[in-house]
């Protein structure tokens, strides 16, 4: 199976099922003697766990990283960095009934129709289980790039959303509700909200918003691998994102350029930021802000209508521990990935600046 690994001189690949014995991941390319805080990792993977709240799936997973290689005295030793992560807390029969059917949205029919043959506990390798081996790569990533904050936030919950300003929030207070919204008033109608969709045995998306400051201008490369074509993939791979967009995104194609034109000062910052911090595919050291969409989760507690693998009509009886709404485990992905992009470019950065 292809598509494993992702990042150029920093590159992580996973394995595993939702269901198998362990996932995990070897994040390759790290330089030597880097010490890690191996506390400040398994916190990222804290924020990511089912079961942390009565919003999330109740799976009650420890999700504790065992790193197997490329440590020694607490230091990398530019080995490759090999870790994983137990699964202890699997209910495979849940999925007895999804062994010939497909659930509708999901990844079953088309994981069947490339292979044939699938995983169907828990979606095997589709699960977005496999995104905590993220989170322990975009943990270390992050302490690669100390001087580069990220901080992403839940934004929207199906129609209830913030004001898009982050200046108006203390972001400091994501961690504060279960729904990591900065803004209480707001968190507390999107608690509400998916507590109610929950009830209903139903799903609702969402938005994530993230904005990362410290980015020295310079990263990103020309043409192909523009640093926000990398984060848009780096996005669009985390299970049930549908939509990203960076700065004015696609508000900005509804202003004349006299609008929207970031006019620079004379320190070298701009006045506005509609570009989210890039043009022209580099970084130009303003902060960068982007937005990620999330679809409702495809698995209802309730009944639906599908087909089986011969085409035969069945209905689906709702099983399994899922999430109501997945943004708010989701928001330690973002920055994972955020991480894992940046930290690549800062090294291929870095190679460039050697050489000149």
């Amino acid at each position: 199976m292809a598509g494993n690994s992702y990042g150029t001189l920093l590159k992580i690949t996973t394995f595993g099922e939702s269901h198998g014995e362990a996932i995990g991941g070897i994040l390759d390319g790290l330089p030597a003697a880097l010490v890690l805080d191996l506390e400040a990792i398994q916190n990222e993977l804290n924020r990511r766990r089912p079961g942390q709240s009565d919003i999330t799936s109740p799976r009650n997973e420890a999700d504790t990283v065992q790193i197997l290689s490329g440590l020694f005295q607490g230091k990398t030793t530019g080995a490759p960095l090999a870790f994983i992560i137990p699964n202890s807390n699997t209910k495979s029969a849940d999925y007895d009934h999804l062994a010939q059917a497909y659930r509708p949205s999901h990844a079953d029919f088309t994981y069947d129709k490339k292979y044939g043959f699938r995983d169907h506990r828990g979606g095997g390798r589709s699960s977005a289980r496999e995104t905590a081996c993220r989170v322990v790569a975009g943990a270390i990533a992050k302490q690669l790039i100390p001087a580069i904050r990220i901080q992403a936030y839940v934004s929207a919950v199906g129609p209830i959303s913030m004001q898009p300003d982050y200046h108006l929030y203390d972001l400091a207070a994501i961690e504060s509700t279960a729904v990591r919204c900065p803004d209480p008033k707001t968190a507390q109608k999107m608690i509400t909200h998916i507590q109610s969709v929950q009830a209903a045995g139903d799903t609702v998306g969402g938005v994530i918003s993230c904005v990362i400051h410290g980015v020295p201008a310079g990263l990103g490369e020309p043409v192909f691998d523009k640093l926000h074509a990398e984060l848009g993939k780096a996005m669009l791979s985390i299970n049930a994102v549908k939509g990203f967009e960076i700065g004015s995104g696609f508000f900005g194609s509804t202003q004349n350029g006299s609008a929207h034109n970031d006019v620079f000062l004379p320190n070298g910052s701009t006045q506005t930021n509609h570009s989210g911090g890039v043009q022209g595919g580099i970084s130009n050291g303003m902060p960068i802000c982007f937005r990620v969409a999330f679809k409702p989760v495809a698995t209802l507690m309730q009944d639906q209508t599908s087909i089986d693998n011969q085409g035969n009509s069945v209905v689906l009886e709702g099983k399994g521990r899922h999430d109501a709404c997945v943004v708010p485990r989701a928001v330690s992905i973002v920055e994972a990935m955020a991480a894992l992009v940046l930290a690549d470019f800062s090294l291929r950065q870095q190679a460039i600046s050697n050489l000149m």
